[in-house]
């Protein structure tokens, strides 16, 4: 896990330790993109970009004042986390997203939003069970929510092979498959089962591909590895955050932090 942590050195800027930008929430879902740029911020990345309503802008700046409400060059994208699969606008930006050579964790609405077919960035694929049921009827398989959660590898890496992306199908035990590669993780700590831990989630990947999107890049590092040691990040962070009080997403955010200075 720890060697894909990108921790600042004497020579690094802002831009040098990745630049992470938000497609995510709506007027309906706001605390998605706080939670996703939280869990980002302190996986350690450079800076942050969020495109996305005003009244969700308003929120993020005032508990993140660090980010940045502007488009621009980033290493990775996180999108669709809160955003409905109707929602017009937010879909625009991340089809544009998407229609580049680009490293994108595509979450929750943009799973349904997204045409694979004709998707040019490397994507990350992070649905749960339900979503994951949704995506493969998109696809042209009728697999139902149980069948899946019977046996999630398999359903993992069908959606891989399908859609040609790394897939992470998020369960209390999470499989990343790619192609017919695939993982699967020991049970995670209950408290995952929470509103908001998935968006957390796509926040540490996110903040994971950014800082290593060179190394992913040139072959160096591989990307199957760095979503691996993102999801054992977040696990850890919701394991410590449990040492303190009654846990909540926001908890599971901030402990990233304390486990990478502990690490």
């Amino acid at each position: 896990m720890t060697s894909f942590i990108r921790k600042p050195n004497a020579s690094d800027d802002k831009y040098s330790r990745g630049v992470l930008g938000f497609i995510t929430s709506s007027e309906a879902f706001p605390g998605a993109a706080l939670l996703g740029i939280t869990a980002a911020m302190r996986t350690g990345v450079g800076l942050v970009r969020y495109l996305g309503p005003a009244q969700v802008s308003d929120l993020v700046l005032q508990v993140r004042p660090e980010i940045v409400l502007q488009d621009g060059r980033a290493q990775a994208w996180v999108v669709g986390s809160g955003v409905p699969v109707d929602d017009q606008e937010q879909a625009a930006r991340i089809n544009r997203v998407v229609a580049e050579k680009n490293l994108v964790v595509v979450d929750a609405g943009a799973l349904q939003i997204v045409d694979f077919e004709n998707c040019r960035a490397t994507c990350v694929l992070t649905p749960h069970a339900g979503e994951a049921a949704a995506l493969l009827d998109s696809l042209g398989k009728k697999i139902s929510r149980s069948e899946i959660e019977a046996d999630p590898i398999a359903a993992a890496v069908l959606i891989s092979k399908l859609t040609g992306q790394l897939t992470a199908l998020k369960g209390n035990r999470t499989v990343v498959a790619q192609g017919e590669r695939s993982y699967q993780f020991d049970p995670a700590p209950a408290v995952l089962a929470t509103a908001g831990s998935g968006d957390v989630l796509a926040g540490i990947i996110g903040a994971m591909l950014a800082g290593n999107a060179q190394d992913i890049a040139s072959g160096e590092s591989d990307l199957f590895d760095v979503v691996k040691a993102a999801i054992t990040l977040q696990a850890k962070a919701a394991e410590l955050a449990t040492r303190d009080s009654t846990v909540v997403a926001l908890d599971i955010a901030e402990a990233v932090g304390r486990v990478i200075a502990n690490s």
